[in-house]
Protein backbone atom coordinates (compact mmCIF):
# COMPACT_ATOMS: atom_id res chain seq x y z
CA UNK A 1 0.00 0.00 0.00
CA UNK A 2 1.31 3.46 -0.91
CA UNK A 3 0.14 6.67 0.78
CA UNK A 4 0.79 9.99 -0.99
CA UNK A 5 0.15 13.29 0.76
CA UNK A 6 0.62 16.84 -0.52
CA UNK A 7 0.89 19.38 2.28
CA UNK A 8 -1.80 21.97 2.89
CA UNK A 9 -2.54 24.76 5.30
CA UNK A 10 -5.97 23.82 6.66
CA UNK A 11 -6.63 25.30 10.08
CA UNK A 12 -9.22 24.21 12.63
CA UNK A 13 -10.50 26.00 15.70
CA UNK A 14 -11.15 23.18 18.15
CA UNK A 15 -12.10 24.14 21.72
CA UNK A 16 -9.99 22.29 24.27
CA UNK A 17 -10.20 21.91 28.02
CA UNK A 18 -6.98 22.97 29.76
CA UNK A 19 -7.83 20.80 32.79
CA UNK A 20 -6.78 17.70 30.85
CA UNK A 21 -3.20 18.99 30.43
CA UNK A 22 -1.45 17.41 33.44
CA UNK A 23 -3.20 14.06 33.09
CA UNK A 24 -2.46 13.69 29.38
CA UNK A 25 1.13 14.83 29.80
CA UNK A 26 1.74 12.06 32.34
CA UNK A 27 0.19 9.50 29.99
CA UNK A 28 2.34 10.70 27.07
CA UNK A 29 5.51 10.52 29.15
CA UNK A 30 4.70 7.00 30.39
CA UNK A 31 3.85 5.71 26.89
CA UNK A 32 7.02 6.94 25.21
CA UNK A 33 9.26 5.98 28.12
CA UNK A 34 8.06 2.36 27.97
CA UNK A 35 8.75 2.21 24.23
CA UNK A 36 12.25 3.63 24.60
CA UNK A 37 13.09 1.12 27.33
CA UNK A 38 11.84 -1.89 25.38
CA UNK A 39 13.40 -1.10 21.98
CA UNK A 40 16.65 -2.77 20.89
CA UNK A 41 19.08 -1.16 18.49
CA UNK A 42 21.36 -2.70 15.86
CA UNK A 43 23.05 -2.22 12.48
CA UNK A 44 26.42 -1.41 14.07
CA UNK A 45 25.60 2.25 14.64
CA UNK A 46 24.56 4.04 17.77
CA UNK A 47 20.87 4.89 18.19
CA UNK A 48 20.21 7.27 21.03
CA UNK A 49 16.97 8.55 22.48
CA UNK A 50 16.51 11.60 24.66
CA UNK A 51 13.23 12.21 26.41
CA UNK A 52 12.39 14.67 29.13
CA UNK A 53 9.29 16.48 30.32
CA UNK A 54 8.55 19.40 32.56
CA UNK A 55 5.18 19.46 34.28
CA UNK A 56 3.59 22.87 34.22
CA UNK A 57 0.86 24.61 36.20
CA UNK A 58 -1.08 25.13 32.99
CA UNK A 59 -4.19 23.34 34.23
CA UNK A 60 -4.33 25.49 37.34
CA UNK A 61 -3.36 28.89 35.97
CA UNK A 62 -3.59 28.67 32.18
CA UNK A 63 0.08 29.61 31.86
CA UNK A 64 2.67 27.47 30.05
CA UNK A 65 5.98 28.39 31.69
CA UNK A 66 8.06 25.50 30.34
CA UNK A 67 8.31 23.14 27.40
CA UNK A 68 7.87 19.46 26.77
CA UNK A 69 10.93 18.30 24.83
CA UNK A 70 10.93 14.75 23.51
CA UNK A 71 13.41 14.19 20.68
CA UNK A 72 14.40 10.78 19.39
CA UNK A 73 17.53 10.46 17.22
CA UNK A 74 18.78 7.63 15.01
CA UNK A 75 22.43 7.72 13.95
CA UNK A 76 23.51 5.83 10.81
CA UNK A 77 26.62 5.73 8.67
CA UNK A 78 25.61 8.37 6.10
CA UNK A 79 23.18 10.54 8.03
CA UNK A 80 21.20 10.97 11.22
CA UNK A 81 17.47 11.41 11.72
CA UNK A 82 15.88 13.20 14.65
CA UNK A 83 12.16 13.48 15.36
CA UNK A 84 10.63 15.88 17.87
CA UNK A 85 7.20 17.46 18.41
CA UNK A 86 6.31 21.04 17.64
CA UNK A 87 3.32 21.46 19.92
CA UNK A 88 0.31 23.52 18.86
CA UNK A 89 -0.40 26.95 20.29
CA UNK A 90 -3.76 28.09 21.62
CA UNK A 91 -5.55 31.34 22.27
CA UNK A 92 -8.17 32.01 24.90
CA UNK A 93 -11.79 32.13 23.79
CA UNK A 94 -13.39 35.47 24.62
CA UNK A 95 -16.65 34.16 25.99
CA UNK A 96 -18.43 33.44 29.26
CA UNK A 97 -17.61 29.71 29.12
CA UNK A 98 -13.86 30.27 28.69
CA UNK A 99 -11.60 27.64 27.20
CA UNK A 100 -9.10 27.69 24.35
CA UNK A 101 -9.01 27.31 20.58
CA UNK A 102 -6.22 26.29 18.24
CA UNK A 103 -4.12 29.19 16.94
CA UNK A 104 -1.36 27.21 15.20
CA UNK A 105 -1.49 23.49 14.58
CA UNK A 106 1.35 21.31 15.77
CA UNK A 107 3.61 19.02 13.75
CA UNK A 108 6.27 16.35 14.06
CA UNK A 109 9.61 17.76 12.94
CA UNK A 110 12.01 15.42 11.15
CA UNK A 111 15.60 16.71 11.04
CA UNK A 112 18.18 15.10 8.74
CA UNK A 113 21.93 15.72 9.13
CA UNK A 114 24.62 14.40 6.75
CA UNK A 115 27.58 12.45 8.14
CA UNK A 116 31.03 14.03 7.75
CA UNK A 117 33.00 11.24 9.43
CA UNK A 118 32.66 8.31 11.75
CA UNK A 119 29.92 9.25 14.25
CA UNK A 120 30.20 12.90 13.18
CA UNK A 121 27.33 14.85 11.64
CA UNK A 122 27.10 18.30 10.08
CA UNK A 123 24.36 20.19 11.91
CA UNK A 124 24.87 23.27 9.70
CA UNK A 125 23.77 21.28 6.63
CA UNK A 126 20.62 19.89 8.23
CA UNK A 127 17.30 19.71 6.41
CA UNK A 128 13.89 19.66 8.07
CA UNK A 129 10.53 18.18 7.14
CA UNK A 130 7.45 18.92 9.27
CA UNK A 131 4.79 16.21 9.27
CA UNK A 132 1.24 17.53 9.60
CA UNK A 133 -1.34 15.64 11.73
CA UNK A 134 -2.72 13.97 8.59
CA UNK A 135 0.75 12.92 7.48
CA UNK A 136 1.47 11.63 10.98
CA UNK A 137 -1.65 9.49 10.64
CA UNK A 138 -0.33 8.03 7.39
CA UNK A 139 2.97 7.14 9.08
CA UNK A 140 1.29 5.56 12.10
CA UNK A 141 -0.96 3.41 9.89
CA UNK A 142 1.93 1.97 7.86
CA UNK A 143 2.33 -1.79 7.94
CA UNK A 144 5.37 -4.02 7.45
CA UNK A 145 5.11 -3.87 3.64
CA UNK A 146 3.73 -0.37 3.04
CA UNK A 147 5.21 2.79 1.58
CA UNK A 148 4.33 6.47 1.98
CA UNK A 149 5.35 9.61 0.10
CA UNK A 150 4.91 13.21 1.19
CA UNK A 151 5.51 16.34 -0.90
CA UNK A 152 6.12 19.82 0.55
CA UNK A 153 6.60 23.21 -1.05
CA UNK A 154 7.84 25.58 1.69
CA UNK A 155 6.83 28.61 -0.40
CA UNK A 156 3.40 27.37 -1.44
CA UNK A 157 0.91 30.17 -2.21
CA UNK A 158 3.68 32.74 -2.58
CA UNK A 159 5.63 34.21 -5.50
CA UNK A 160 8.43 31.71 -4.80
CA UNK A 161 6.21 28.65 -5.10
CA UNK A 162 7.97 25.75 -6.79
CA UNK A 163 11.47 27.06 -6.23
CA UNK A 164 12.16 24.64 -3.38
CA UNK A 165 10.52 21.24 -3.08
CA UNK A 166 10.86 18.48 -0.52
CA UNK A 167 9.93 14.84 -0.94
CA UNK A 168 9.87 12.39 1.95
CA UNK A 169 9.63 8.70 1.11
CA UNK A 170 9.20 5.91 3.64
CA UNK A 171 9.36 2.42 2.16
CA UNK A 172 9.38 -0.96 3.85
CA UNK A 173 12.13 -3.41 2.96
CA UNK A 174 10.99 -6.41 0.97
CA UNK A 175 12.19 -8.62 3.82
CA UNK A 176 9.80 -6.86 6.20
CA UNK A 177 12.50 -6.22 8.80
CA UNK A 178 12.76 -2.43 8.51
CA UNK A 179 12.26 0.68 6.43
CA UNK A 180 14.21 3.11 4.27
CA UNK A 181 13.47 6.76 5.06
CA UNK A 182 14.59 9.13 2.28
CA UNK A 183 14.42 12.91 1.99
CA UNK A 184 15.09 14.72 -1.29
CA UNK A 185 15.40 18.52 -1.28
CA UNK A 186 15.48 20.27 -4.67
CA UNK A 187 16.44 23.96 -4.66
CA UNK A 188 16.07 25.59 -8.07
CA UNK A 189 17.42 28.88 -6.74
CA UNK A 190 20.72 27.38 -5.60
CA UNK A 191 20.57 24.70 -8.30
CA UNK A 192 21.15 22.01 -5.69
CA UNK A 193 19.69 18.60 -5.02
CA UNK A 194 20.27 17.02 -1.61
CA UNK A 195 19.32 13.49 -0.63
CA UNK A 196 19.36 11.67 2.68
CA UNK A 197 18.83 7.91 2.96
CA UNK A 198 18.47 6.37 6.40
CA UNK A 199 17.70 2.67 6.97
CA UNK A 200 15.82 2.02 10.20
CA UNK A 201 15.11 -1.23 11.98
CA UNK A 202 11.64 -2.45 12.91
CA UNK A 203 12.31 -1.49 16.54
CA UNK A 204 13.47 2.02 15.62
CA UNK A 205 10.44 2.53 13.41
CA UNK A 206 8.18 1.34 16.24
CA UNK A 207 9.57 4.11 18.45
CA UNK A 208 9.03 6.67 15.67
CA UNK A 209 5.39 5.57 15.40
CA UNK A 210 4.98 5.71 19.19
CA UNK A 211 6.42 9.23 19.29
CA UNK A 212 3.94 10.24 16.59
CA UNK A 213 1.10 8.62 18.55
CA UNK A 214 2.07 10.69 21.59
CA UNK A 215 1.97 13.79 19.39
CA UNK A 216 -1.57 12.93 18.28
CA UNK A 217 -2.67 12.57 21.90
CA UNK A 218 -1.06 15.89 22.78
CA UNK A 219 -2.60 17.73 19.86
CA UNK A 220 -6.10 16.49 20.54
CA UNK A 221 -6.11 17.00 24.31
CA UNK A 222 -4.82 20.52 24.68
CA UNK A 223 -1.10 20.05 25.29
CA UNK A 224 0.70 23.11 24.03
CA UNK A 225 1.19 26.74 24.93
CA UNK A 226 -1.06 29.76 25.11
CA UNK A 227 -0.15 32.60 22.75
CA UNK A 228 -0.85 35.68 24.85
CA UNK A 229 -0.07 37.99 21.91
CA UNK A 230 -3.18 36.87 20.02
CA UNK A 231 -6.50 38.17 21.25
Amino acid sequence: MVHSVISGNNQSNIPVNPRTYTKMLKQCRSLLSRSLQSAKWGDGFESRAAFSTSLQDFAATGNANGRVFAPYTIYKGKASLSISPVLPTFVKIDSDIGGLKVNRRGSMMLTFCPAIGERKYDWEQRQKFALSPTEVGSLISMGAHDASEFYHDPSMKSSNAGQVSKKLCIKAFDSGNGYMISLTVTNNILKSNEQFNIPVTTAEFAVLKTACSVFCIASHHGLGSVDESVT
